[in-house]
């Protein structure tokens, strides 16, 4: 017992490290490309064309498949020892190389409707550099749901470190591959160099799977096609996928609304909302909804996710249209709707479990709301002292006056809740001192 609670807490430090790192890294890569690009027709466009990919990878890679497969595959290691775990994994494989790679094919074909779906709104020439780069970027599903699996069996083998880094590959690739590549074919960055970010970006998948598979070798997987997919392992991880998929869908299906709304205001709106998350919400749905898998009700969320999507299509129409709030509007119904499925989890979560420990969430949800105002403070003195003059910046200048503010921005929000004894981030400081000392 003893050594799987040191195996779970040095896996925990080491994947909130590596995510930490994979944040701050996908953070800069958000800025090169909006000081490459800004919030523009043409940011627009890649934004766009990266969104119908990425939505399956969502849905898919990170989603439905690799939950279900992770839950089967340590199963069959348990009860069936590695080698059998090895052959469904050699199966799961080939399907999945077999079945995103017809996807694939079908984007490629099918790019100019699944467009003109997500961006009704586009002029012609709009949409058409947007379905190119849709064509260029949709073989990263492929990659992204290999390295998911991949990832899926390194963490059953206890193997944390590698594939918590993975995205960070992900994020590096993409920026030098993106920035490179674009630089080669459009020195001054113009329409031409997308075609460059979107080479970029299949560069990045592709690392994201290439920097796991030594790890992979080491704890002795071999591949091997097998399309022997009678396996009751195989049909175990298709039926659990189904209400993993459907509760999933609810935020790509609002991505994909939220698009079509954004896509007639004109340049920019796509790629403003592109910050737009409701992080709050969202990250409370992150943690709660596998949850709902451990106590088997894990048709709840899908429900929930299903009232989401009517929730979304109908505050979009009331802002957008009734009140005339533009990409305002959008941002702030994607907020509503990630905070009301969050709500709504954990009423339902409280009716099945006895320890949520409301009050201790709601002193630390005060303490943190203490902290952001304290933040707020910053961005608005920031914004005061360095962006009144932006447009008159060069790159370079605006790169070092965000990654100032930035790094103001995390010390005066950190520091506030360590002052306020927020118990996550003073464990996160006795878990670096630790590090440091050993």
């Amino acid at each position: 017992m003893a050594g799987n609670q040191r195996v779970s807490t040095r896996a925990t430090g080491v994947v909130g490290l590596a995510i930490l790192c994979s944040r701050v890294l996908g953070l800069l890569r958000e800025v090169v490309f909006a000081s490459l690009f800004g919030a523009s027709k043409n940011m627009d466009a890649f934004l766009t064309a990266f969104r119908a990919p990425n939505m399956l990878r969502d849905l898919f890679a990170e989603g439905a498949l690799s939950t279900a497969f992770v839950t089967t595959f340590s199963q069959r290691i348990a009860k069936e020892g590695d080698q059998s775990a090895w052959k469904l994994a050699s199966k799961v494989a080939t399907l999945t190389v077999i079945f995103m790679s017809a996807l694939t094919l079908v984007g490629v074909i099918f790019a100019p409707a699944v467009i003109a779906v997500l961006a009704p709104g586009f002029a012609p020439d709009k949409a058409e550099l947007t379905i190119l780069l849709t064509r260029i970027m949709f073989p990263f599903i492929l990659l992204v749901s290999l390295a998911a699996l991949v990832m899926g069996m390194l963490n059953a083998k206890n193997v944390f470190g590698m594939p918590a880094m993975a995205s960070s590959f992900f994020n590096l690739g993409s920026i030098i591959g993106g920035a490179g590549f674009g630089w080669l074919l459009d020195p001054h960055f113009g329409s031409r160099a997308l075609i460059g970010l979107a080479l970029g970006t299949l560069v990045g998948g592709l690392l994201q799977l290439l920097v796991q598979v030594p790890s992979l070798a080491k704890v002795g997987f071999k591949f091997r096609p097998d399309l022997n997919w009678h396996d009751p392992g195989v049909r175990n991880i298709l039926i659990l996928m189904g209400p993993a998929t459907i509760a999933a869908s609810a935020v790509q299906i609002n991505v994909a609304v939220n698009s079509g709304f954004a896509s007639s205001l004109g340049d920019g709106p796509m790629t403003w909302l592109n910050y737009a998350l409701g992080l709050a919400g969202y990250s409370g749905v992150k943690v709660l909804a596998p949850a709902f898998y451990a106590i088997n009700k894990r048709n709840l969320p899908m429900l929930v996710s299903l009232f989401s999507i009517a929730m979304n299509f109908g505050l979009n129409w009331f802002f957008r249209f009734q009140l005339g709030f533009g990409h305002r509007g959008l941002a702030l119904s994607t907020s509503f709707v990630a905070i009301t499925n969050f709500l709504l989890l954990y009423i339902m979560m409280r009716r099945y479990t006895t320890h949520l420990e409301t009050a201790a969430m709601l002193v630390t949800l005060a303490k943190l709301a203490v902290a952001g105002a304290a933040l707020a403070l910053v961005c608005v003195g920031t914004q005061w002292i360095f962006f009144q003059s932006l447009q008159s910046l060069r790159i370079w200048q605006k790169a070092i006056e965000m990654i100032v503010t930035v790094a103001l921005g995390c010390a005066v929000f950190f520091g506030a809740a360590y002052v306020l004894r927020v118990a996550e981030v003073h464990d996160v400081v006795l878990l670096v001192k630790r590090r440091l000392r050993s």
